[in-house]
């Protein structure tokens, strides 16, 4: 059935509110059929009352859930051994506050649930992938080896 000249200037509307659409809900329909459930605003841990913060490279609260990244290591903020070390923990702990602010995530337990300091210990995936990895491809984590290395030796 051709289209009547009438009905052309209301299909060339409706299409063009189609394409003004903003871009969170063509976000919201990928978060929606992605895997990843996990969302949260993440910044600096400040004080004592710690909900939803990022510590350091490798350890963050969410949801008053204390967590540890189980497969990586990073350069430890709170008592760096060297000038490097706090350096390189400053600039690890912004790029993991930005990776968790990126989008919906997942905690996965691959081993043990938690460590002997009563953490929770996760792998935080995107897609499928680990944010631990992007870290250590980044030179901000080390692959967590059962023990902490030296940053200071680099």
């Amino acid at each position: 059935m051709p289209l009547s000249p009438c009905r052309l200037p209301l299909i060339a509307a409706i299409a063009g509110l189609c394409l003004a659409l903003p871009l969170p809900l063509a976000y919201d329909v990928a978060v929606a059929a992605s895997p990843d459930r996990e969302v949260a605003t993440f910044a600096r841990c400040e004080g004592t009352a710690r909900v939803t913060c990022v510590v350091d490279g490798d350890t963050f609260w969410y949801r008053g859930l204390k967590i540890r990244i189980a497969d990586i290591n990073a350069p430890e903020l709170g008592h760096p051994s060297c000038a490097y070390e706090a350096q390189l923990a400053e600039t690890a702990t912004r790029r993991l506050t930005d990776l968790l602010n990126a989008g919906p995530f997942t905690l996965a337990v691959e081993g043990r649930e938690t460590d002997r300091y009563g953490r929770a210990l996760r792998v935080v995936m995107r897609g499928g992938r680990s944010l631990g990895a992007v870290l250590e491809r980044e030179g901000l984590a080390e692959h967590w080896q059962g023990r902490r290395g030296d940053w200071c030796a680099v």
